[in-house]
């Protein structure tokens, strides 16, 4: 008997005014594996992120993960569930006022999770994941190239060790060889956790590297 998908999309439908964005959307992603949505600017795959998330609310259709419909799960459950889940946001979204070792830790920190004296431990464990040297915890994200970023960016996706981490156009804004780095640490760091990866992007050879299945 084959496995139960991780996530589950029945029926998936939003629209904006008089645009239909997600048009009754069916998607089933593997446990474990790497699925790839691809698409074009407007084409919905942020929506789509962004409704497994909670942060949109679907005017029709079912969401399941690990066979719940998150749905119709109270918010304190909601809540519970998006600890579970990692982000890596297309512009690496990290915080100018903080230095990168808070980056990397602040959902651990801003939960009360770990100690700041832990966090810079974790910090520094977590760097190392992705390449970077424990050093670099103690610079801020403006003294960081663009490739740098995109690793600090990706250590704090991973630093709660979660089971479904999402990518949002991972490799915007890097040279097609820098593309391809990260490209590779996400393989790496994925395969590590165990986690389930959805990725939204719109670049061809990095959803071949990256990706077990597309939609």
């Amino acid at each position: 008997m084959s496995e139960a998908p991780k996530i589950r999309l029945r029926g998936l439908s939003k629209a904006f005014g008089p645009k239909q964005v997600l048009d009754g959307v069916d998607l089933d992603i593997r446990a474990r594996h790497g699925m790839v949505i691809l698409g074009g600017s407007g084409s919905g795959k942020s929506v789509t992120i962004k409704c497994i998330l909670g942060l949109i609310e679907p005017d029709a259709g079912s969401i399941e993960i690990d066979g719940q419909d998150i749905l119709k799960l109270p918010r304190r459950d909601r809540e519970a569930l998006n600890d579970r889940i990692g982000m890596l946001f297309q512009n690496g979204a990290l915080f100018d006022s903080l230095p990168v070792w808070e980056n990397v830790c602040f959902k651990l920190l801003a939960q009360k999770r770990i100690t700041r004296a832990r966090a810079r431990d974790k910090a520094a464990e977590v760097l190392a994941l992705v390449g970077l040297a424990a050093s670099v915890g103690d610079l801020s994200p403006s003294e960081l190239s663009g490739g740098m970023q995109k690793r600090v960016a990706l250590a704090r996706a991973i630093a709660a060790e979660p089971e479904i981490i999402f990518f949002d156009e991972p490799t915007t804004g890097l040279d097609p060889i820098m593309g391809a780095v990260i490209d590779g640490l996400i393989v790496d760091v994925v395969q590590r956790l165990g986690a389930t990866a959805v990725s939204i992007t719109h670049d061809m050879a990095s959803a071949r590297r990256i990706g077990d299945d597309a939609a």
